[in-house]
């Protein structure tokens, strides 16, 4: 049995050109079928799952009748976005025969660099997994350049886990998993069934470019684990068409290669807020909010707020300090320094109202706070 998936609760897969296009001769329809049923049977254990999928570059390809990937930008992100078209119709179409609405989310790394479309894609994401809607996320290749020339989805895939604190990243690939060496050149390489993710000589083992559809390798699936390790998801990189393999994962069955987060989610996150720098501001709490906060383990709401101190934007990482001024917790806040001024004292009905609209009825949600 394999730890890796053991409970988890909320999954994000992650499948590659190769085997989403049955290596650049299309959009799959067959294996897209067969994840999307398993995708749907996880749904209806009631665990939450988002599929992060390559191939749009590989169908635009073959749609345009081009049998070798471009070089030049602008023919890539053509390609890319005619491909779009087709992927997401698949997917559509499979997660519907199965009762399973579907999402289509495009992102690029300046939206989880930057800490404010960081929450509106964290906000998105989470909404659609509350309606039972699949999110199908795809690098945004037609506007991002520095992506296509040396990015990879298997980093998109550890930073969507980061950002929808998933319990597990399943990168599913055209390799059985992970080997000591080559097993294509070295007969004496040995299969890595576990190991921690992390370790310095993961990265030596993993090597060598990827397919000619593909972007990535062995290397870059090393390296998104341990990104996803970073907020405690453990990964698992095995074979996409070995038969039910998201079920049986689910279910503990040891398949591919797991690599083990070192610290539980909830530790790894804790210590990242507990750790960060870069505190933009604070803002000062009642008694009340102080109860509610230590006690019954709530969210931060605006009624609670005494004082707003420095100036920070949604996103930012700020401080929360008793009336005595102690810090006794921190988070990201969902509005502005200049918002939470105005809300302050406010019933979270009243946020509407006073700002025009009204982003999250909490400053700091409880999932984005930490207890000092």
């Amino acid at each position: 049995m394999s730890r890796a998936l053991a409970g988890a609760r909320r999954i994000v897969v992650k499948v590659g050109s190769s085997l989403v296009t049955n290596e650049g001769r299309g959009v799959d329809a067959e294996a897209i079928g067969n994840w999307c049923r398993q995708l749907a049977a996880l749904a209806a254990e009631g665990r939450e799952v988002v599929m992060v999928s390559s191939g749009a570059i590989a169908e635009g390809m073959k749609r345009l009748g081009w049998s070798a990937r471009p070089k030049e930008l602008h023919e890539l992100q053509a390609a890319a976005a005619v491909g779009q078209m087709g992927l997401a119709q698949m997917y559509e179409s499979k997660l519907r025969e199965h009762g399973m609405g579907s999402a289509q989310v495009l992102l690029t790394h300046a939206d989880l660099a930057d800490r404010e479309r960081y929450l509106n894609a964290r906000s998105t994401l989470l909404t659609l997994l509350q309606h039972r809607v699949l999110p199908v996320i795809n690098e945004n290749d037609t506007v991002v350049n520095d992506e296509i020339k040396f990015g990879d989805n298997d980093t998109l895939g550890a930073l969507v886990a980061n950002l929808i604190e998933a319990d597990a990243l399943v990168i599913l690939t055209d390799q059985k998993g992970l080997y000591s060496a080559d097993p294509r050149r070295d007969p004496n390489a040995q299969f890595i069934a576990e190991a921690v993710a992390g370790t310095p000589e993961l990265e030596q083992m993993a090597g060598g470019a990827g397919s000619s559809l593909g972007r990535g390798g062995m290397i870059t699936k090393i390296l998104a684990a341990k990104r996803a390790a970073g907020s405690g998801a453990n990964t698992v990189i095995a074979w996409g068409r070995e038969p039910d393999v998201l079920l049986r994962l689910a279910a503990g069955e040891a398949i591919g290669t797991a690599l083990l987060a070192s610290l539980p989610k909830l530790t790894a996150r804790k210590q990242w807020m507990v750790d960060h720098l870069q505190l933009r501001g604070a803002v000062s709490v009642d008694a009340g909010a102080v109860l509610k906060l230590q006690a019954e383990g709530k969210s931060l709401l605006p009624i609670g707020v005494m004082e707003v101190q420095g100036e920070f934007h949604r996103g930012d990482v700020i401080a929360v300090r008793d009336p005595e001024g102690r810090e006794l917790a921190r988070g990201l806040s969902n509005y502005s320094s200049a918002e939470a001024r105005l809300i302050a004292r406010k019933p979270s009905a009243e946020i509407g109202r006073v700002l025009g609209y009204a982003a999250e009825p909490e400053l700091i949600h409880r999932d984005n706070l930490v207890l000092r």
